[in-house]
């Protein structure tokens, strides 16, 4: 069965967006995964179909019913992960990605206007996740991220396995930095060890500069590294390009 997708929102007609394309796009086409999104204003019971109410106590914005989201929510309830996007939530990690990718699939709900009620946390079974510190329009964008970060660790989805290992955050510190033809450019030569042939002493290299990057760019990923929480990486790296 493949690794399937729902998506609860108001603006069902994002979805799939950008993962139509590229590698997600093709392997939505061949089936390795499937994508549903559900309109949570079809599940409203009133005439106009509302979706959201003023905040209790006053305040500015609106706020998400959850008598309405809940409706949504258990429609398509079947046992996979729940997860709700909001700046509230834990930060997602490629370990949690990971788990995602190897389970049957998940349902995201997207917030809109001040969030969701707080009491369809208390009621349902619902992981709150942030993809930063910062603040969306509405959670569609994060769940894109989401699904773009579980979609290419599926099997066969990725033209190399060793792709989805050697990259950043697998095992705690920043991939290497790449480099390819031309020789030279602007000045800049690619480094001598990478052209020496010797793959031992570019392994090393490129375990040194992991290290390195990590303890400039994110000293907070070295502090984990450091301590013994992270075991040594075969390799890391921010991005990895599609094609």
């Amino acid at each position: 069965m493949s690794w399937r997708a729902t998506i609860l929102t108001l603006y069902p007609d994002m979805f799939p967006g950008p993962l139509g394309h590229s590698l997600a796009g093709r392997a939505l086409a061949d089936g390795t995964w499937a994508l549903n999104a559900v309109n949570i204003r079809d599940f409203a019971a009133d005439r106009h179909r509302t979706v959201d109410d003023t905040p209790a106590g006053g305040g500015p914005g609106m706020v998400l019913k959850a008598d309405v989201v809940a409706a949504a929510l258990d429609s398509v309830a079947d046992g996979r992960p729940v997860l709700a996007m909001t700046p509230r939530g834990r930060p997602l990690t490629q370990g949690r990605v990971r788990a995602l990718a190897t389970s049957p699939g998940a349902i995201i709900l997207c917030g809109r206007f001040e969030g969701f009620d707080e009491r369809i946390f208390q009621r349902r079974a619902i992981e709150e996740v942030s993809i930063g510190d910062y603040v969306l329009s509405g959670g569609e964008m994060a769940a894109l991220v989401v699904m773009d970060a579980c979609v290419r660790l599926l099997p066969g989805v990725m033209g190399a396995a060793s792709s989805g290992v050697e990259e950043s955050h697998e095992s705690g510190l920043l991939e290497h930095p790449h480099y390819t033809r031309p020789p030279e450019w602007e000045g800049l030569a690619i480094p001598e060890v990478l052209r020496s042939g010797d793959h031992a002493r570019v392994a090393r290299w490129r375990r040194a500069q992991s290290e390195a990057d990590t303890r400039s760019r994110r000293p907070d990923l070295w502090d984990h590294h450091g301590d013994g929480r992270v075991q040594p990486p075969s390799g890391a790296r921010q991005q990895k390009k599609e094609e």
